[in-house]
Parts: C-alpha cells; sequence; structure tokens
C-alpha cells in the first residue's frame, strides 16, 4: 500500500473539511449541545458526501460528476431549504434541562434517540452534496497535488485515496467535536442560548447565500 497516497488523501480530507462553512457550524452547535457524538453524526454527513466527490475525482467517474453538475440548481436548492429550516430551528432552541446536566453523559444513557442521529446525517449529507463547487475543489486539489489522480484503471491506488480522504474528513469533525465537548463543561444556559442564536444566525446566512447565488445563475443564464 503506498503510504504517500494515505498521508496525501488525510491532508486533503482535512483541508476540505476544516474551512467555516455551515457544517462546521452544524457540528460545533450539536457537539455543543449534545455531546460528542451528537456532533460526530453530523460531520459523518460530511464525510459521506465528501466521499462521493473524492470517489467521483479519485476513479475519474465523468458519469457521478456529471449528473451533479447536471442538476446542481436543484441540489443547491435542496440543500439552501435544509440550511433555513436547520438555521430557524437552531436561532429559536431553548437549553433544556438535560443539554446543562453535563454529568449525563456519564450515566451511560443517550441524550438523544439513535434516529436523531440518522435524520442528522442525511441533513449533512445532502447540504454537503448540495455544494458543486466542493466537486470543483476536489478537481483542483487533486490535479495540483501530484499524484492524486491516479492512471486509468489503477483502482487499488483510487480507493485507497478515497478512504484515505473519509479519514481525514472523519479525523477533521471527530477532533472539532471533542473540542466543543469539552467547552460544554463550562457553559451556562445563557451561554448556551447565544450560541444557538449565532450558529442559527450562521447557518441561516450560508442558506441565504446560496439562494442569493442560484437567482444570480437564474438571471445571468
Amino acid at each position: 500500500m503506498g503510504w504517500d497516497i494515505v498521508i496525501r488523501g488525510i491532508g486533503v480530507g482535512v483541508a476540505v473539511a476544516a474551512p467555516v462553512g455551515p457544517i462546521g457550524v452544524i457540528v460545533l452547535q450539536n457537539a455543543l449541545r449534545n455531546g460528542f457524538w451528537r456532533g460526530v453524526s453530523a460531520g459523518l454527513g460530511a464525510v459521506l458526501g465528501d466521499g462521493v466527490f473524492a470517489l467521483a475525482t479519485g476513479f475519474g467517474l465523468t458519469a457521478i460528476s456529471g449528473k451533479i453538475m447536471a442538476y446542481n440548481k436543484i441540489i443547491m436548492l435542496a440543500g439552501a431549504g435544509l440550511l433555513l429550516f436547520m438555521g430557524v430551528r437552531t436561532f429559536f432552541a431553548r437549553p433544556s434541562a438535560d443539554e446543562l446536566a453535563l454529568g449525563h453523559a456519564e450515566t451511560g444513557r443517550p441524550m438523544v434517540g439513535f434516529g436523531a442521529h440518522i435524520a442528522l446525517l442525511a441533513t449533512t449529507f445532502f447540504i454537503t452534496i448540495g455544494n458543486p463547487a466542493t466537486l470543483m475543489g476536489f478537481i483542483f486539489i487533486f490535479s495540483s497535488v501530484g499524484g492524486l489522480i491516479q492512471r486509468p484503471g489503477d483502482y487499488t491506488d483510487a480507493a485507497i485515496l478515497v478512504i484515505s480522504v473519509m479519514l481525514g474528513s472523519l479525523l477533521w469533525w471527530s477532533f472539532l467535536s471533542a473540542v466543543a465537548t469539552r467547552l460544554r463543561d463550562h457553559l451556562t444556559a445563557r451561554a448556551l442560548r447565544r450560541i444557538h442564536h449565532i450558529s442559527g444566525g450562521l447557518i441561516l446566512a450560508f442558506g441565504a447565500f446560496v439562494i442569493a447565488e442560484l437567482f444570480r445563475t437564474y438571471w445571468a443564464g
């Protein structure tokens, strides 16, 4: 196995996940509100979305990338709708007793049900896929960093690359969730309410930006 591909793939995964964006805000807000695993659940949706983009780029699957670009306006509209919904929901969320009962995790009882994790994962997946610019970013990075676009038929290295990118993305979201969970120990109800307002406002702003971009491309086209 080419360890250089693994290291570069992990680096790409971190690079595409680290910039501040709607997923980062959602991961932080969920980790602060419900702990580490809720933050990781939010990040996993982005990991899967990054995996789809890495798959299309690493394997040279023009069919996948073509479909994403062909339906980019519909995908972006769906992603914007999810962002607006989550922004409003987050902004008006009130801190519950469980959110501030920070010793709750020690009892071994999950703070949220399994279905909530799956729903959050699906939401962040579609938000990630709803940003075709990420696909362009993958193509640019893979083309710029030597050796990341493999020779035709080199499926083993391409598969290693895709898995490594997803691992890098997962490591970043896990790190971010761990930091946020540590900060929970010092939160008050007032601070948590303020975090809800700031997070909700940022998510709404991201959604509004996507809507504005759609209008701009519509009138330009």
